[in-house]
This record gives structure tokens, C-alpha cells and sequence, in this order.
């Protein structure tokens, strides 16, 4: 009922209801009167987290098609848009779904828990979990919608209450927002308690510590990106996936190097929506949609001996290259979706101790060590993106680690034929946003050039 209650107190706005996105105005007072109750509504954001509208599916395609990892081959017409630059005010994207897990996590932190009945310290635990989605969905809103590459200091609205007094609020600074988020995950890390961490597709807390790491990389924070990263290792909770379960790993739920992943399974039956429908054709037959493509130099990245070279494939008569070792159940798209991995905290680490004068070498040869190539001698800036590449490639980290180490953009057409250079910074760095909200809120400001 809870659940079935959120859907319809998040209801999307409509230019024609002109009811912003980010009013919250519903009443919500006596609906939560147990600790189960936050649970409930807490697993409700975590499940619009998995909708192909957001982390299951565009959150991350969107991020690899505009980068220089894949394009789109239009072969159902989607990311087409996306992969060419040439989306505008009425293309959407993530930013309703971002604020639905805004809004229910904003319900479970301003509860006063010791009102409710069962454990106080469990529902304090859940608080902070919330806290941390609440931190991401600010984070991607940032990253997709701010203005830090794009010659601006426009973030997005800072929303802390589901039942607030201010329904029409102004963006805030990208520094104000950034702000906001270290705040939500230092404090979530100080109430929650690991011992309630029992589940991988559950938000836990050192997932506070790799998204502070992950954070604080994109913006250059090398000192908190250090001590957050070590925060994660010294919990000894987790290790590098070694190179003969690599591709494997892709095909199992939990491992040993997963801090957080979105459930799925074989019930769920995401078929055509899933992320994995989208990056290639099952059993070779144009069944699926298979519109990302990967660059066919991509393959060129890799060494011999690269057990991370084994995810790619080649796909209607070998003239397609794809990605087809990671998410690979393409008909129903059952795999989870592993959001947080510890190796990409050893690689946060490696470019802060890079920064900061630290021993990078011995992080980023942790990785190379159990990949199946050679230990670097000495390391340099390039090096570790180009392991953050071979190592995150298909996730979504490409783009950003493009734009937030200032560089321009190459972009391709449906047939790879070359469209050109994005060259930073541009407007095209940040999203628009979504014309519903401009028509909503009279504070809203677009970005330039829509």
C-alpha cells in the first residue's frame, strides 16, 4: 500500500498540468508508523532506480553513447539523438525519475523514528541509506544538468523535504549541491551500522564511502577522494574480482568486488527494456535492438592476454563490434546491475594518490596484476584513465571522465562515419532541462543553447 501510495504521490508533472516536478505537496502524516514502513519505502526508490528510464537502462547508455567507447546505429532509433548531440528541451531524461528517489528518501529521513514501532537503531540505519540515495540522485542530477562544463555555475534545486513550503525552487550553485551531497554522505556514514548490511542490492554503508570517493574524483577533490577511498579498503569487506572470474562475474549476482547492484531476474522480464537489449542482438539475429555499437578501435585498447578484452564480440557476420560479456542475459535481462565495484574505488584511489603525490603505482598495478597483462614500471595521469576505460567500459563512467579531465568529445553517426569534435567546455555539457519544468516553475532557469 505504501509503495502503491508513493506512486501516486510522485506522479510526474505534465505541461498541460503545469504541477512542477518538484512540489511534493501531498499529504503524508500518519501513513508511516512502523520501522517496515520505511523499509518499504526506502526498496521503493531503490526500485525506481532500476527502471530503464534511469540506472536500468538510458542512465548508463547515455553516458557510453556520448563518449568515445560507442555510437548509436539507429537500428531502433534510439540514442540516436543522444550518441549525435542533438537532443533539446523536450527530449528528457532522467531528471523526474532523480527527484521520485529524492522525494521517498525525503520521507524517511524527516520521520522521527523514535515514534515508530520496532527497531529505532535499524530505522536509523535506513535513514542513512536514504541519505546516500538522496546524495546519488543530487549527484546525477549535477552531472547531467549543471553547468561545471559548460562555462556556468547553475547546479539544480537542493530538495531536503517531500512536504515543503517552497514549490517553486531556483537551481542552486554546482558548489551549493556539492556541498549538500558530501553533507548527506558523511552523515549517513556516521548513523548507519554494517552489521544490518545483509544484502548487496540493498544501499550499505560504505557505499557512502565509494560514492564520496566517486564524488569527490569528478570534482577534483584528491584529498577527501584518498581518505574516502581508504575508508572502503580498510573495511576489508570486499577485493579485486581476479582475472579468470572476470568475464564470469558478469553472469553472477554478489561477488566479492560488488558494494551495490540493482536486482533483477528472470521474473522481472525487462526484455526489450533492458540494458543489455540495447547493446547487442541476442543469439546473433536481429532480434534486439542493438543500437550501441562499440568504435571499432576499441578493440584496439587492449593487450594480449586482457582478460577484460574477452567482454567484446563481433555480431552479424563479425562486422558489428558489441559488448557481450557484461549484463549478458539479452532475453529477459535478468542479470543484476552492478552500480558500485571495488575496482573502481582502487582506481579513484590511484588518480588521488596520483594528485596528491601518493603511491598511485601499487593501486593501479592491484588491477593490472589480476587482468592478465603486465605491472606498470611507472604511472602516469594517462595511464590510469585509460585503465579507468578498459576497466568501466560500458558502465557510464566514459563521458564524465571526459568532461571532468576537460576534454573534447569525438562523435559518430549511424554508420561510425564521423560527425566531428564536441571541444570543451560547451553547452552541450549540460542537459537540458526538461521543458515541463521550465513551463512548472517560474524559477527555473534553462541552460544556454535550448
Amino acid at each position: 500500500m505504501l509503495l502503491a501510495a508513493a506512486g501516486l504521490l510522485l506522479g510526474s508533472c505534465t505541461a498541460d498540468s503545469l504541477e512542477p516536478t518538484l512540489s511534493q505537496n501531498k499529504s503524508v502524516e500518519g501513513s508511516v508508523t512502523k520501522v517496515e514502513n520505511l523499509y518499504s519505502i526506502l526498496k521503493g526508490a531503490h526500485n525506481t532506480l532500476t527502471g530503464s528510464g534511469y540506472y536500468g537502462r538510458d542512465m548508463i547508455a547515455t553516458n557510453e553513447v556520448r563518449s568515445d567507447n560507442c555510437f548509436s546505429n539507429g537500428n531502433s532509433g534510439r540514442f540516436t539523438t543522444q550518441g549525435e548531440y542533438e537532443y533539446n528541451a523536450n527530449t528528457g531524461f532522467v531528471w523526474d525519475n532523480a527527484y521520485y528517489v529524492i522525494a521517498n528518501a525525503n520521507i524517511i529521513i524527516n520521520t522521527d523514528v523514535t515514534t515508530l514501532e520496532g527497531d529505532i537503531a535499524y530505522g536509523e540505519h535506513l535513514q542513512g541509506a536514504a541519505m546516500i540515495l538522496r546524495a546519488l540522485a543530487h549527484f546525477d542530477l549535477l552531472r547531467v544538468y549543471g553547468q561545471q562544463h559548460a562555462g556556468g555555475n547553475l547546479g539544480v534545486p537542493i530538495v531536503t523535504e517531500f512536504k515543503g513550503e517552497d514549490l517553486f525552487p531556483p537551481r542552486s550553485t554546482v558548489d551549493e549541491v556539492k556541498a549538500a551531497i558530501y553533507n548527506d554522505l558523511e552523515t549517513a556514514f556516521g548513523m548507519m551500522d554494517s552489521s544490518f548490511d545483509t544484502s548487496k542490492t540493498i544501499v550499505s554503508k560504505y557505499m557512502a564511502k565509494a560514492l564520496e570517493s566517486r564524488v569527490a574524483v569528478y570534482f577534483g577533490d584528491w584529498g577527501r577522494a584518498v581518505s574516502a577511498s581508504e575508508a572502503v579498503i580498510n573495511s576489508g569487506l570486499y577485493s579485486i574480482i581476479g582475472a579468470d572470474s572476470y568475464v564470469s562475474s558478469w553472469a553472477g549476482d554478489g561477488g566479492s568486488n560488488v558494494l551495490f547492484e540493482l536486482a533483477f531476474s528472470g521474473a522481472d522480464n525487462q526484455g526489450p527494456n533492458a540494458l543489455s537489449y540495447i547493446y547487442r542482438f541476442p543469439a546473433d539475429e536481429p532480434g534486439g535492438y542493438g543500437d550501441l555499437q562499440v568504435v571499432s578501435t576499441v578493440i584496439d585498447l587492449f593487450e594480449d592476454g586482457d582478460v577484460r578484452a574477452d567482454i567484446l564480440g563481433y555480431q552479424d557476420g563479425g562486422t558489428r563490434l558489441r559488448n557481450m560479456g557484461k549484463y549478458p542475459d539479452t532475453a529477459t535481462g535478468a542479470d543484476n546491475i552492478p552500480l558500485f565495484r571495488y575496482e573502481e574505488v582502487i582506481l579513484n584511489y590511484a588518480e588521488a594518490l596520483l594528485e596528491t603525490g601518493g603511491d598511485a603505482l601499487t593501486q593501479i598495478n592491484l588491477i593490472r596484476a589480476n587482468r592478465g597483462v603486465f605491472i606498470y614500471a611507472s604511472v602516469t595521469k594517462e595511464d590510469i584513465l585509460n585503465e579507468r576505460r578498459k576497466e568501466l567500459m560500458f558502465e557510464g563512467f566514459r563521458y564524465d571522465d571526459l568532461v571532468r579531465t576537460g576534454q573534447s568529445i569525438p562523435y559518430w553517426g549511424s554508420t561510425e562515419n564521423s560527425l566531428g569534435t564536441i571541444g570543451y567546455p560547451n553547452n552541450l555539457f549540460a542537459y537540458p532541462i526538461p521543458i515541463s519544468e521550465i513551463n512548472a516553475n517560474s524559477n527555473m532557469v534553462q541552460n544556454d543553447g535550448y
